[in-house]
Formats: structure tokens, sequence, C-alpha cells
């Protein structure tokens, strides 16, 4: 069965968006993966289809209404109730790769979109919703946000990035920053390419990535550092393997 994605969104007509297109586009068309996109007024009850309303307490802006969204999310866990069940906000937990690929190996996601103020906090108390965040800014509203989570979820099913090793030195997936990287011409504007990486030494070249992927990390990413202890038993670059000459 082809992984299923279903969003709840105020603008279903935003998707797929950039997501039928290339990688991910190529495996809609193919079938790997579904996308439907629904739309949260239908749930509205009132003639004027609202799913707002003032925040309690006061407040500048609008707040999405538990009850429209409830009867949103409850209708896509009839038609797909294996599904993991995710709202997009600020307030949730950070994406990490480790729950996207847990998602990618699952059955697929469903994926509530917030707009305006935020969601009413109640829905999240009385229905099972991850809430997810895909970084430390704040943006219009969760579908740019469930679209970053779908291509990054999309990529990693079975197919879709061709090589079944493609992804596995990329950045995030052994915590680290991905290594940099080099392509012809051997020398652009008197930069050239490191000497490790045209020594044809396989394991002098597997020895610079690493090396240069634990101190990128260190200098860019300090966080992910922390969060792995360090590195045991890692060697600094050897003198000369950074060379450009």
């Amino acid at each position: 069965m082809a992984w299923c994605a279903t969003v709840l969104t105020l603008y279903p007509e935003m998707f797929p968006g950039p997501l039928g297109h290339s990688l991910a586009g190529r495996a809609l068309a193919a079938g790997a993966w579904s996308l439907r996109a629904a739309q949260i007024r239908d749930h509205a009850t009132d003639r004027h289809r609202s799913v707002d309303d003032t925040p309690a307490g006061g407040g500048a802006g609008m707040v999405m209404r538990a009850d429209v969204l409830a009867a949103a999310v409850d209708n896509a866990l009839r038609r797909e109730p294996e599904l993991a069940l995710l709202a997009m906000t600020p307030r949730g937990e950070p994406l990490r790769q480790e729950f996207v690929r847990e998602l990618a190996g699952g059955p697929g996601v469903v994926v509530l979109c917030g707009r305006f103020e935020g969601m009413d906090e109640r829905l999240f108390e009385a229905r099972p919703i991850r809430p997810v965040s895909v970084g430390d800014y704040v943006l219009s509203g969760g579908e740019v946000a469930a679209l970053v989570l779908l291509d990054a979820c999309v990529r990693l099913l079975p197919g879709v990035m061709g090589a079944a090793h493609s992804g596995v030195d990329e950045s995030f997936e052994t915590g680290l920053l991905e290594y940099p990287q080099y392509t012809r011409p051997y020398d652009w504007e008197g930069r050239l390419i490191p000497e490790a990486l045209r020594s044809g030494d396989h394991a002098r070249i597997a020895a610079w990535r690493q090396a240069r992927a634990v101190e990128d990390t260190r200098l860019r990413r300090p966080d992910l550092m922390e969060r792995r202890g360090g590195v045991p038993g890692h060697r600094p670059l050897a003198r000369g393997d950074d060379r450009d000459d």
C-alpha cells in the first residue's frame, strides 16, 4: 500500500505545490505515495463557515476553533485511522530526522495546518495530536511547514531517491552536518578541490569526509554535538589533508 498523506487546511489549493515536482512529484505520479488536501471549512456549522473566533481573555488576532478542527480531524481519522496525526505549530516539538524516518516507515500522516494566532489548546487535550515545529520562527500558516515535513518524508520512501544509499551521508542522517561537496572544474577562481579528495585513496577520502563533518558540526551546530555527547575517538584532519594544492 502506498504511503498516504492527508492535509487539513484552509488553503487546499496550496497542495501539492512544490510536491508535484522533482522527486516527490515523480513519486506521486507513479503512485509511490498519495496526497489529499481537505478543506477545514467544510466542517464549520454556521452559514458563514466560520473556523475561528476571538481569543479568550482578549488580545489581537483570531484563534481556530476546537469544535471545527476536531470535526475535520475526526473525519480524516475515520477514513484513515492508522495514520499518524500531527499539527504544524511553532509550539510543537522540533522536527528531526529520526522522527522523519519514523513517519516515512509508517503508513502515512494526517497533518493539521494552523493559521491566525493558533489553535484552541483544548483540541490537543481531546485528540491524540502530536504538535510539530519546523523551526524557531513564525510562518503565515502551517501549510509551508507541512510541505517541508512531507518532502522530508517522501524522499525516504523506497525507490524515490534511486540508489538505496543516496541519503545515508546527508546532513542529520548520522547526527552530523554533511561534509562539504566539490565537483569539476578542479581549479575555480584559484580555489582547488582539496587534495585528499583527489588522492584516489578511499580510506583517506572517508576519513577526510568524517573529519570535516565533525569539524563543521562543531563550528556551525554545537547543539548537535552536545546531543551526540561529542564524537568518541574522533581524529582531527591530518596535516595536509585539507590543502587545496
